[in-house]
């Protein structure tokens, strides 16, 4: 968790109800992190075939490859906007996300433990491109396009590359709070255009 720069890619199934991820160091191809959506309802399972996919609860784990959980991620049913719990590896809340009312774009605030805010989570309504904000200061920044080595890499419609900038201090809570934010971005704005 302590790298600055992640590519997110999102499992692809034929009548796949669960969302699936590995987080990816994009220099070396190698696997970081699992997120993985593993107790998942039956009922939620129904739901996520029809147009109430983007209400259902869902609880994901972040973790090392086949190991321990770093981060879990939950929301209740959210029938207008999405409040999120993101929680360190022993189950305690490092924060929460509040789905703000009006926002073009899609748009979050990200508050601590105890209720204060930490950031802000900000989206583009033209397209695949979200920042961490504090005080007019970037934390981190989401897109779908990455100058790499030497190459463009151009991710797909639900892959995408996460850069949290050197603000964000190694072994920070924040960092848990950014990667567990980007599970939300795909799963409370995004699937709602899928």
């Amino acid at each position: 968790m302590n790298k600055n720069l992640f590519f997110v890619k999102e499992h692809y199934g034929v009548f796949k109800a669960a969302n699936n991820y590995d987080i990816l160091d994009p220099e070396t191809g190698g696997i970081l992190l699992e997120c993985r959506e593993e107790n998942l309802s039956t009922a939620s399972k129904i739901l996520r075939f029809t147009g109430f996919k983007t209400v259902t609860p869902f609880y994901i784990e972040i973790r090392e490859p086949g190991g321990k959980t770093l981060v879990t991620v939950q929301r209740g049913i959210a029938f207008f906007l999405s409040d999120v719990t993101i929680r360190d590896e022993n189950g305690e809340v490092l924060g929460l996300l509040k789905q703000k009312l009006f926002s073009i774009g899609g748009s979050f605030d990200i508050l601590d433990e105890n209720g204060k805010p930490v950031m802000t989570l900000k989206g583009k309504w033209t397209g695949w491109e979200f920042k961490f904000e504090y005080e007019g200061k970037l934390l981190a920044k989401i897109t779908k396009k990455w100058a790499g080595i030497g190459q463009e890499l151009f991710t797909t419609a639900d892959n995408y590359i996460i850069q949290i900038t050197d603000l964000v201090p190694e072994n920070s809570p924040l960092r848990g709070l950014i990667i567990g934010s980007v599970m939300c971005i795909d799963m409370v704005l995004k699937e709602k255009s899928n």
